[in-house]
């Protein structure tokens, strides 16, 4: 056949050729841009949650201690840090970005106190000194010079302009250095002030305190600060105050390197670092791996649920393919069966067929697959399914053409005859499907779906094979209430319904094919929004459970009488005053007999204040009558615990709250408890109305719950430093400049915003965006398929009908009686398919790893049903667009004609 012919072939059966080589375009689309897209997501998510890290977390850091008698110098470390760096476990070396050396002494260890100025008389000034690579780059000289100091002579020390303002020192300063040997001094001078360029720089990440100083904030506690130094300012404070210094190497990771590819070698290179002999005595402090091993479960689950919704849908895709296959196949029945009747073989039909498929579907299939390779993300692997795909859309026609060309005939068979018995084979193969669905549904319930060592083919397509046996079984039942159907059809008025409903009862086989794309379609999008709405619904809980209202207002100490203030900000509501604390005393009793029963955390709260601003801030958590309603009185005060810490304590204990102990018994046990946090699992909530409280000693509230709308955030930041600036006034005596610790204020709104923003959740929702949106479009293209695989005998019917006064109206409400039973019962099939599978596969989704510390419950939100439903609407109106293409392609008035086949 000559080139000439075989393109008058593909033009004459354009439209079949075309619908092949869109669908096999589609499905190359899939299968290599959704791994694709999902890598490039994955990636960008494992970078964005690196970076937010902290740096004791993300950082490796290698520390050795020295002893003040070592005859080793701290600047000789420098020389180690690029050995060091390169001595790393690969791959990550070539991952590291940053580093830094450090010799530092610890403020915990050194006493400063000094006659200029006086530094010996009040509170105790705890002073840490350090010196580091990166420092004079990272800052400005706002007075003096920076250390450069001699061996014999007094160390240096250049300190911020915070430090310098909170302990009065000025260049030329001179401090005294205790340690841990009394009779230890060392001597040092201030020779210069500095501010930092870029507080947020990295290298300032452990000089927090050199930058902001601790102010105490009530009697007993000290100054805490630190100072930078040179390498001889560490030797000689070491060596004169007796204090051990600390060696640190620091390594910061590139996290624009990292890729979801390499997160298991870059987790286990991390673990290995720690059993690196660096030096003696060296320790590495880094949590990185955890961090990751963290990400590395969230993306495991995802990549199960990513299987799982682009498994149906290339099911889907496969099986609109093989229908396309069958109908181009069906529409040539009558040229194939007179090739076969010229003596035409078997194979001369298969090349025939397979002449006119290969210049166009492998040209489509390598298209979508060029396509995918300019999306956004990272190549997943060679492309073979893709080759396999273009093999499949190429070879499809033209062996369906040789199987329904085995048995020759020139006599157009019915097609609306029934068998009334199915064969044994086929029997057998459905039950094959139907039992396979079930094990697989049992395998998935042990095993899990975890693709770290490999994606299970026959674990992942459990769901398809569910949606698959729940068709075979809907099209078994299917006649059943249609005979009914037919049965009140024909006493009612009108043939339309009674028509419409016996061709749906003798379309059931034909449209077998259609039907169960149809359900795999409908079961892949609603589980896919089951799925969605059920981690919605989780993180919407961790939300009210973590800020129980509109926002939390926190800080360090506010004046007891803040809320009065806080309440006139504009936007804010209500207010209730909160004090919270973790790793609290519990004592058996109160007196010198008592024993500490263990620590908890401890959350004093005003009962009627906090279910206010609960309900007016419209979150759905319950604070218990117990703390609402109790009142101080001589007994102890009514408590809710935690189920293990009530088991411990029994009916009663004693709490310690900011130093004074507070009887209590327990009136209820709650898993969990708003404002408490997530993942406590030892707490215990008081009543602050029913809290005896003294004027000189009254609770000290460190938050505040708050309820209100548009909110002026920074006017309300702005009161709540004056409140806190006001409270540490009155207990130093002294006027204070700034808060010691900053407010903050965390909406509710913010808190569910980042929930959506951490781990994997970029790949959780492209995966179910796809099958969602995947699983309509492909559920719209099956009823097309159902409309068109009986197209010509409704043809005919209808022709006969307008012999006999039937309007085109009517005829389009026959086609509406007839898709009816199909595509409800598809609707309702693979709609109770996606509800069931979350529960079938419980644990087995991985679901908790998006919601920590919240229990994951199946959530079926109205707008899924509200989807299913309008689905089906849309299905019908496909099914008349189809029907009335089809009619004008066919030309109703010309199929009676005697000998002539639709087209």
């Amino acid at each position: 056949m000559s080139a000439r012919n075989v393109a008058q072939r593909i033009r004459a059966f354009g439209a079949h050729v075309g619908l092949l080589a869109v669908l096999g375009l589609v499905a190359a689309l899939l299968v290599s841009g959704l791994p694709r897209l999902a890598n490039g997501y994955a990636d960008r998510s494992l970078q964005a949650d690196v970076a937010r890290l902290p740096h004791l977390v993300r950082d490796v850091s290698i520390a050795v201690e020295r002893q003040p008698d070592e005859p080793v110098p701290a600047a000789s470390g420098r020389a180690d840090l690029d050995r060091f760096a390169g001595a790393l476990p690969q791959p990550l070396p070539g991952l590291v970005d940053r580093r830094w050396y450090a010799a530092a002494l610890d403020e915990e260890r050194l006493t400063a106190t000094g006659d200029d100025p006086p530094m010996d008389g009040g509170a105790i000034k705890k002073v840490g000194l350090r010196a580091q690579t990166g420092i004079e780059e990272a800052a400005v000289l706002t007075a003096g010079r920076w250390p450069r100091g001699e061996v014999g002579r007094p160390a240096e020390l250049a300190v911020s302009a915070a430090v310098a303002e909170v302990l009065s020192l000025r260049p030329g300063s001179r401090l005294r250095f205790a340690g841990p040997v009394a009779s230890k001094r060392a001597q040092a001078q201030v020779v210069g002030v500095f501010e930092a360029r870029d507080a947020g720089d990295p290298v300032w990440d452990d000089l927090i305190l050199a930058l902001d100083p601790v102010v105490p904030v009530a009697d007993g506690e000290p100054y805490i600060a630190a100072a930078i130094t040179d390498w001889a300012g560490i030797d000689a404070v070491s060596v004169g105050s007796g204090t051990p210094a600390t060696s640190e190497w620091r390594y910061r990771f590139d996290e624009r390197r990292l890729d979801t590819a390499t997160l298991e070698a870059v987790a286990t290179a991390v673990d290995e670092s720690r059993r690196v002999q660096w030096r003696p005595g060296a320790t590495v402090h880094t949590s990185l791996d955890v961090a990751l091993a963290r990400f590395a479960g969230q993306l495991h689950a995802v990549r199960a649920l990513l299987a799982i919704a682009q498994t149906g849908l290339v099911a889907s895709l496969l099986g609109l393919i093989l229908l396309a296959a069958r109908l181009a196949v069906q529409r040539r029945r009558a040229e194939l069966a007179l090739l076969r009747a010229r003596g035409a073989s078997l194979a001369a039909i298969g090349r025939r067929t397979l002449v006119e498929a290969a210049p166009v579907q492998p040209v489509a299939v390598l298209l979508g697959w060029l396509v995918a390779t300019r999306m956004p993300g990272r190549s997943d692997g060679a492309p073979w399914a893709v080759l396999l795909l273009a093999v499949l859309t190429t070879a499809v026609v033209p062996v369906l053409a040789m199987i329904h060309q085995r048995r020759g005939g020139l006599v157009a068979a019915r097609g609306d005859l029934v068998r009334q018995r199915p064969s044994v084979r086929r029997l057998t193969v459905e039950a094959s499907v139907v039992v396979l669905a079930g094990l697989g549904v049992v395998l998935l319930r042990r095993r899990g779906l975890d693709p770290s060592g490999g994606v299970d083919a026959y674990l992942s397509s459990v769901p398809v094979l569910v949606a698959v046996a729940a068709a075979l079984v809907a099209i078994r039942l299917l006649p059943w209430p249609l005979r009914l159907a037919g049965r009140w059809a024909g006493r009612a008025r009108g043939a339309l319904v009674f028509l419409g409903v016996a061709r749906a009862g003798r379309g059931a086989p034909v449209a077998l094919g259609p039907l169960a794309v149809l359900i795999v379609a409908v079961s892949t999008g609603v589980f896919g929004g089951v799925v969605t709405t059920t981690v919605a619904a989780a993180r919407d809980r961790a939300a009210a459970l973590t800020v129980p209202a509109d926002a939390w207002l926190t800080g360090y100490a506010f004046s007891p009488d803040s809320a009065d203030a806080l309440t006139g900000v504009p936007g804010v509501q209500a207010v209730a005053r909160v004090w919270v604390e973790s790793n609290r005393r519990l004592l058996s009793q109160v007196g010198p007999e008592a024993t500490v029963l263990g620590q908890a955390r401890v959350l004093v709260l005003d009962g009627p204040a906090f279910a206010e601003v609960v309900a007016r801030s419209g979150v759905d958590v319950e604070v218990p009558a117990v703390l609402r309603a109790a009142a101080r009185g001589d007994g102890p005060v009514p408590a809710v615990v935690s189920p293990g810490l009530a088991a411990e304590l029994g009916d009663a204990a004693v709490a310690d709250v900011q130093g004074r102990l507070y009887e209590f018994q327990v009136a209820a046990v709650a898993d969990t408890f708003p404002g408490v946090g997530l993942g406590v699992d030892r707490f215990v909530v008081l009543p602050w109305q029913a809290l005896p409280e003294y004027a000189f000693t009254p609770i000290i509230p460190n938050r505040f719950l708050l309820a209100g709308d548009d909110i002026d955030e920074a006017y309300l930041l702005g009161v709540a430093d004056d409140e806190q600036r006001r409270r540490q006034s009155a207990v130093l005596g002294v006027e204070v400049a700034r808060p010691e610790l900053p407010a903050a204020l965390e909406t509710r709104r913010a808190y569910r915003a980042g929930l959506d923003r951490t781990g994997a959740n970029e790949v959780l929702t492209l995966a179910f965006t796809v099958g969602a949106a995947g699983g309509t479009a492909l559920a719209v293209l099956a009823v097309g398929f159902a409309v068109v695989a009986d197209a010509a005998g409704r043809g005919r019917m209808l022709s006969r009908l307008r012999t006999m006064g039937l309007s085109a109206a009517h005829g389009r409400r026959l086609l509406v009686y007839e898709l009816v039973p199909l595509v409800l019962v598809a609707a309702v099939t693979g709609g109770a398919v996606g509800l069931l599978l979350p529960r079938l596969l419980g644990p087995t989704l991985g679901l908790a790893a998006f919601a920590p510390d919240v229990p994951i419950r199946p959530h079926l939100d109205p707008l899924v049903v509200g989807g299913v439903l309008g689905l089906v609407v849309l299905g019908l109106a496909a099914g008349l667009a189809v029907e009335n293409l089809v009619n004008r392609r066919m030309r109703l008035g010309e199929v009676l004609r005697l000998g002539e086949e639709s087209p």
